[in-house]
This record gives C-alpha cells, structure tokens and sequence, in this order.
C-alpha cells in the first residue's frame, strides 16, 4: 500500500468511482478529497489498464473496496481471490483496503449478496482468522464494514455492536462504518441509531460510508424494511449520525459517498458531499466545546 501523507491530520469527504461518474470527478476534483474503487471490478485488468489505475491513484488520494471475499464466514476464504487483491494493491498502489464482515458462499455456492453471519462467539474466532490471513496475503489490513440485513441473523447468540466488537478486539483490524447501513439495521429491528453507533468501538473507525435506500414491504406482513440501495439520496438521518461520530471519534475520518446507479446531476452529489463536511464540523465543534468545558 502507499504510504498515507500525514503532514496533515484531517478529515476528508470524497466519492465511490464509477465509471459514469469519471468525467464530472475530473472536472471538480477540487471539491473531491479522495476516491474509492470497487477492487474486484479490476482483477482481470490488463497491465494497461492497471498503469492507468495507477496514474489515477497518483492524482486522487485512492481506496480500494472488496466484495466478494467474504471474511465473515466460518470457511476460509478463497486464496486465489486474496492473492488477485495482493496483485492490485501491489500495482496500483491505493493508500488502504477494505472488506465486509459478511459471508458470500457456503459450500462452494456463490450466493450473490453479502450476507449477515450468525453473530456468534465462535464466527468472532472465525472472522478474526481470516482476517488475519487476508492481511498475510494482501500485505496490510482490511478496514471491515458493518453490513445491512433485513433479517435478523438466525442462531445469534450477541447484538451487532458486541460482535463487532469482539472481530475488531480479537484481531486490530480497523472499521469502515457504514452509516445507512447502521441506521438501516437500527430502525428494521427496533434500536436507536445513536445509541447504537455509541455502543460501536468508534476509536476504531479509520472510513465511513454514506449511502441511500428505500423502504419496502415485508412479505406476508404490514411491516416495513429499509432497504439499503446505493441509488437513492443520503437521509438526513445518516448525516445527524456522522455529526455523532465526529463528536466521538477524534480521529481524522475518511467520508465517501456511496452511489451505484440512477446517477443525479453531478452537482445533486457534490452538495452530499458539501453536507457531508457540514456535518463533520458540526461534530468536530461539540468535540471542542465538551473538552473545553
């Protein structure tokens, strides 16, 4: 990984590259701190096309995000898959990567989605494994995020704060904090999203995701669930959760702006990321004004 500039210690609010997004990134790179790529989109990418990632990732401050290792699993994960991470990192040269704590297969079947483990003891142990073989093999380690689910992991013995937790304790590895996912998850199965976050190890968390959804029905009932998209506006709600964490997590924080399709006019995104700065100095000032007092 590329060494991070630590001149100066501050946060910084940027987007998820799309390819449809990448002219209008350009052309307002001075409103764009830093970018994050989907890694597994690129590892079959040609030596051409990694030199361009690279010339990229020397231009704009670059992440690099998996999907589909699927850490968060009994099973160890998949070796050629690690080492295709290795080879990307190692040519393209991001400033870090990141992962789910999320399962994607089971039996060899690739289920196509990431999906909530049991929140167990023993998944813990499991987790930190391979989390600590995949930063054997990649060569640093993943920022893990939280993910939504619209069920309730069956068979779970802890909440999702105490796993947490416990994955990131048993093995040091930093948190990516998805904050729709967080609220989504909070307000499906009856917790409140601030209480929530503050149970989170937020000393932790070196990223954090912004992102949109909409609501659904549930089958076969009058319920409704939030559903965590990546093509809809950030709600007010994840904002007044990044002004929290701000609050209670002192370190510099890298925000990005999650949106996969049904892409807005290109200045509808930049004012997310405009609110997204607000909401950080918001959290910042109370930090200030409580340690003063």
């Amino acid at each position: 990984m590329a060494a991070a500039v630590a001149a100066e210690l501050r946060d910084r609010v940027g987007i998820g590259w799309r390819a449809e997004l990448a002219a209008s990134i350009f052309v307002h790179r001075d409103r764009i701190d830093l970018i994050e790529l989907v890694a597994d989109d690129h590892f079959r990418a040609s030596k051409r096309q990694l030199r361009a990632l690279r010339t990229l990732a020397g231009q704009i401050p670059m992440m690099l995000h998996g999907v589909t290792q699927g850490l968060a699993s009994m099973a160890v994960p998949d070796q050629h898959r690690l080492e295709r991470m290795a080879r990307l990192a190692e040519a393209v040269q991001p400033e870090s990567w990141s992962e789910h704590l999320a399962f994607v297969r089971a039996g060899g079947i690739e289920i196509g989605h990431l999906a909530a483990p049991p929140r167990t003891p023993a998944g813990i142990e499991a987790t930190a494994r391979n989390i600590r073989r995949a930063t054997a093999i990649v060569g640093a380690s993943p920022a893990m995020e939280n993910v939504a689910s619209l069920i309730d992991p069956p068979a779970s013995t802890l909440d999702e704060p105490d796993w947490i937790d416990g994955i990131v304790a048993s093995c040091d590895a930093p948190l990516l904090l998805d904050l729709h996912n967080l609220y989504a998850n909070a307000v499906n199965f009856g917790a409140e999203p601030g209480a929530m976050l503050l149970r989170l190890p937020l000393h932790r968390v070196t990223t954090v995701h912004l992102s949109g959804g909409h609501w659904i029905e549930a089958p076969g009932t009058a319920e409704r669930r939030l559903l965590d998209d990546h093509v809809h506006d950030v709600p007010p709600e994840c904002f007044a959760l990044l002004t929290l964490l701000a609050q209670h997590a002192p370190q510099p924080l890298d925000v990005i702006l999650e949106r996969d399709g049904k892409f807005p006019a290109f200045p509808r995104l930049l004012a997310q990321l405009d609110a997204a700065r607000v909401a950080l100095a918001a959290g910042r000032a109370a930090c200030s004004l409580r340690a003063a007092e």
